[in-house]
């Protein structure tokens, strides 16, 4: 593997003096060369005091960091043999004002002759499509401009690893969208190896090959995306991504088989599940889990409606009091108050002991 994570640990002073708090617990996982990782979680989870670390910037307590099959940290500190090719983009950009783009993106260039020095620079402003700002100073460019001036600064010096700190934090929701297609296609252009942070789940979608989800310093799953929406690990990854509830379920053997039985009807359970039989269990019940049908015998009143563009997000209530979501085709214009039918169409059964026992 091209970054290899090994149990690595942060911690940090507490207010009490010399006790140590706990800001990322033992971390472990491998990221291949050329892919794009995220790490995914909310606020105060400790994804960012891991990318710190990985970047030398936080001292690691345990473990350590390799890339390209070289240990660059562990608990003794930073391994510094003049190797160590990583480059960083921060929140802010970092941008400095009084230089132009092109001088801005030669910052970290200075050991190159002054033509190779031009040349790298001239190369990746136009993997950034910025050739034309090659003159202008960061206050003349848009925040989407001055984003990608910083990632062209940061893939100059060809860095082995490349570390992103929430780069799209500071834009609105739109360009954000957008943005993080366009630094995934600029990425994968310049074949890097990449470790972003966000709390936004369409931006880890939309940029990561693997995602890792975190909570209180540790990491719940490492996966592809499509993994980490329908098979989640822990019932933390299942109720933070994606839009869902949990319905309270029991087990049942009918002739032969395990069923779920729920709320919404009977559900099979998967062969190798460690459910048995009369167990009570929480299953999970995705808004697309959840089909709008006039007819269907199962009636639920709606209690909330969220416009979605091409979709309504309803929220639910069933006749047994429970609350369920449903993305409904924005042409099914009911009202708050009105009964619709639905039905449970679940690819993917979801479900953890109740009492969860991970969490």
């Amino acid at each position: 593997m091209f970054l290899s994570i090994t149990d690595l640990s942060v911690h940090y002073k507490t207010s009490a003096g010399d006790r140590r708090g706990v800001a990322v617990d033992r971390v472990s996982f491998d990221l291949q060369a050329g892919d794009i990782g995220v790490l995914l979680g909310p606020s105060g989870c400790g994804k960012t005091s891991l990318l710190r670390a990985i970047a030398g910037l936080e001292p690691l307590a345990a473990g350590f960091v390799s890339v390209a099959g070289r240990r660059v940290a562990d608990a003794n500190g930073v391994i510094d043999d003049g190797q160590r090719r990583i480059g960083m983009v921060f929140q802010d950009y970092a941008l400095f004002p009084h230089l132009t783009v092109a001088a801005n993106v030669a910052y970290g260039l200075h050991r190159l002759p002054a033509t190779q020095r031009t040349a790298r620079v001239q190369e990746v402003l136009a993997l950034v499509e910025l050739q034309a700002s090659a003159d202008q100073y960061p206050h003349q460019l848009s925040g989407g401009q001055q984003q990608r001036v910083a990632l062209a600064r940061a893939l100059a010096p060809k860095p082995d690893l490349l570390l992103l700190d929430e780069p799209f934090s500071s834009l609105d929701v739109d360009l954000r969208e957008r943005l993080s297609h366009e630094l995934r296609s600029i990425l994968k252009r310049a074949g890097a190896t990449a470790l972003l942070v966000t709390h936004d789940q369409q931006e880890a979608f939309a940029m990561g090959d693997l995602i890792g989800v975190m909570r209180n310093g540790q990491l719940h799953q490492w996966g592809n995306a499509y993994s980490i929406y329908h098979e989640p690990h822990t019932r933390f990854v299942a109720e933070f991504i994606g839009d869902g509830v949990f319905l309270p379920a029991t087990v049942q053997d009918m002739d032969g088989a395990r069923m779920l039985e729920t709320p919404l009807g009977r559900l099979p359970l998967d062969a190798d599940s460690a459910l048995h039989t009369g167990a009570t269990c929480d299953v999970l019940m995705r808004a697309d889990d959840i089909i709008h049908v006039d007819e269907a015998p199962t009636k639920a009143t709606i209690l909330r409606k969220a416009f979605r563009g091409a979709e309504f997000l309803y929220t639910l209530r069933l006749g047994s009091g429970h609350e369920v979501l449903a993305l409904v085709p924005s042409h099914h214009d009911h009202q708050v108050g009105e009964p619709i039918g639905i039905e449970a169409v679940v690819d993917h059964v979801v479900a953890f002991t109740s009492p969860p026992s991970d969490v």
